[in-house]
Formats: C-alpha cells, structure tokens, sequence
C-alpha cells in the first residue's frame, strides 16, 4: 500500500478528515505549535484547561522532579509542564552565579560552551496524530476524528477496554480511576464550534503555546527555528511537524532545545497499525500453508 495513498495506515495523509468522510468544505485542520524556548513554567495553561473541561484535580505533591506536581499526560492531566533542570557537566569546574540577576541563567551560551544551570520548559498535550493509534484499535467508535483534523473521545461510548492506552505511541491517553472510561485532550472541541481558540493558548501568556491552522503553523515554526539558528541556538529543532514521520504527523507539534527523550517524548513515535498490513499478509500466507498442508495430509491419506 502506498504511503501517500488516502487509505493508508500511516505517511502522509493531506486531509485527515476528509479521509474520515466530512465533506469538501470542512473546516481546514487546526493544531497547537508550542514554542518551548519562551516557556516560563507558569502552568496557565494547565488551570486553564482544568477549569474549562472540568477536569479533577490530580494531586498537589511535588514529585521531587524540580517544581513538577504532574508527572505525565493521563486522564485527569490533559496538559503538563515539564521541568527539566540542566547542570553544568559533574566534572566541571564550579561556577559562580554572582548575585541575583534579571538575565536567565545559561543566556548567552551556546550548547557546545554552556556551562550553567538552565531551564527546559514544555507544555505536553495529546498530539492529535495523523494517524491516531488510539482511534484505529478502538472497538466501540468512542474515538472519532473531527471536522477539524483533531481526535475526540466520546465517554458516553468508551466501554473502558484500554485498547487506546497501549495504542498510543506517546502514552497520552490513560483510564480515570473510578471511572474506567478514556479520557484525554479534545483540543476544546466545544470551543471549537464557537470560534474560539482552546483554553490553553488563550491562557498562554508568552504565547508558547499557539494554536491556528496547522499548515500555517508549521510554516511559522520554520521561520522560528531559522531565527534561533541565527541567534546562537543551534540546537533548537522541531518535533512532530514531518508528515513522514511514524505517525503522519502530529496536530500539536514542538520547538525543543535538546533531544526529544530529555522532554519524556519518543524520539521516533510509530503508529500501531503501520505494519497491519504485512502482519495480515504474513497470516494469511502461514493460514494458507497450513491449509495446504491439511489437504495434502487428507489427500494423501485417502489414496492409501
């Protein structure tokens, strides 16, 4: 099966959800960009997204991973700001921070030469995969693509299988407690509908988390990458933008400043169903030989 082709299991796929059957004139697909070079770690956008979808709260314990109360995506953690803390090589010679400044610590200093203390900061969410691992194994229809190219569950449907959970490469959606049904990120789909941008991106107050039509997104994330590169920033690169990744390409793609695996992400995500296709046809062919070989034993025993 060809790898561009509209039915395919994974590569690109131009129009999600036209292949999903919405008419021609649905709305084009939309998607966050979340810049994690002006992330300040402020977690609006968590608040945000808990006081408008409703969302239970999910524990108010620092982890021991610096100012880290969430841990990771699931159920009742639709967005999740990581703090990653960055040290100075355990080698290296110590440095003096001299007294409190208004510059960041780590400015100025490329990756090769830096030597201080510094902040990576991300805002996680579900990545409304081009080809969702969730949405193909999901035996009751509870997840749904919408007219805007994103992934939904319904929990009036969700029997509570779980068969989402291990199909999603990134380990997004997750069963509540006491509930059992599926929950994760519907990219406010209810706002959505109203015109509005979901509660995360508006609450964002450096905009590091911008949301838009995806096409455009990924063109504004490129002029952004550029930017840095130019300003001394070699190591910023994008993470879920390439439609030939594993997964088609993610909705909710990321501007990092080190390798995926420092944020928690999977440096080469693969949708389940990529190798559906050869696992049926090596079945089928092991079905067929067994087949064969029932014949030929029956036949065989007939002559005698």
């Amino acid at each position: 099966m060809s790898d561009t082709s509209p039915n395919s299991f994974y590569g690109p796929l131009d129009d999600p959800a036209g292949n999903a059957g919405y008419p021609e004139d649905h709305p084009s697909r939309v998607g966050f960009f979340t810049d994690t070079s002006i992330c300040i770690g402020c977690k609006a956008c968590e608040v945000a997204c808990k006081e408008w979808n409703q969302v239970p709260e999910d524990g108010f314990n620092l982890l021991g991973m610096s100012f880290d109360n969430t841990g990771m995506l699931g159920a009742n953690t639709w967005r999740h700001v990581a703090f990653i803390e960055q040290t100075q090589p355990p080698d290296a010679a110590p440095v003096d921070l001299g007294v409190p400044k208004f510059e960041r610590p780590g400015d100025g200093a490329g990756a090769e030469a830096r030597t201080a203390f510094r902040w990576l900061m991300s805002s996680d969410v579900c990545k409304h995969c081009t080809h969702a691992g969730c949405l193909d194994v999901c035996p009751t229809g509870a997840l749904f693509r919408t007219e805007f190219g994103t992934v939904v569950v319904q929990q009036d449907i969700c029997n509570g299988c779980g068969y989402c959970v291990s199909g999603c490469p990134y380990g997004v959606i997750d069963r509540r407690d006491g509930d059992g049904r599926a929950w994760k990120c519907t990219l406010c789909y209810d706002r959505l509908h109203d015109g509005l941008e979901p509660a995360c991106a508006k609450a964002c107050p450096t905009k590091s988390i911008q949301f838009g039509v995806l096409d455009e997104l990924r063109e504004r994330a490129a002029r952004r990458v550029e930017e840095l590169h130019e300003r001394g920033v070699p190591e910023a690169r994008l993470y879920g933008h390439d439609p030939n990744d594993g997964v088609g390409g993610d909705g909710a793609f990321f501007l990092l400043l080190d390798e995926p695996e420092v944020y928690g992400l999977p440096p080469d995500p693969v949708v389940p169903t990529r190798d559906a296709a050869a696992m049926w046809r090596h079945a089928g062919i092991a079905a067929s030989a067994l087949v064969a070989a029932a014949v030929s034993a029956f036949v065989g025993r007939a002559r005698r």
